[in-house]
């Protein structure tokens, strides 16, 4: 399974990885990007099976980053990994066609219980 991470924070982004390993969901294709901007460009080329995305990143929000695939056409699973996982970001999220929200800080057990049933150990 191909798994695009999106976060301007390279830091996050390994964390992600690796609490992602500690789920037991690590041993798959992962490559990264630091914005929505990027990230539209890395699907292209990636063709991910699952994106990760922040929700706040410069050039491109993880949200604009959502809306701007699905009016593509792309229906790849998209899970928000943010700070901003309440109230209105999560309908807002939810609606452009978001899987699930995983709210920093978070646990190898909140990626198993939002992201299991989508990835394959």
């Amino acid at each position: 399974m191909k798994i695009l991470v999106t976060d301007d924070s390279r830091a996050m982004r390994m964390i992600v990885i690796r609490t992602m390993r500690q789920a037991g969901l690590g041993k798959h294709e992962i490559k990264e990007a630091e914005n929505g901007r990027l990230g539209m460009e890395a699907v292209k080329d990636f063709k991910p099976d699952l994106i990760l995305s922040d929700w706040n990143m410069p050039e491109m929000t993880g949200i604009e980053f959502l809306k701007a695939l699905r009016a593509s056409g792309n229906t790849t699973p998209f899970c928000f990994v943010t700070s901003e996982g309440g109230g209105d970001k999560a309908e807002e999220g939810v609606a452009a066609g978001a899987i699930g929200f995983i709210v920093k800080p978070f646990t190898a057990e909140a990626f198993m219980d939002t992201l299991g049933s989508v990835v394959s150990a």
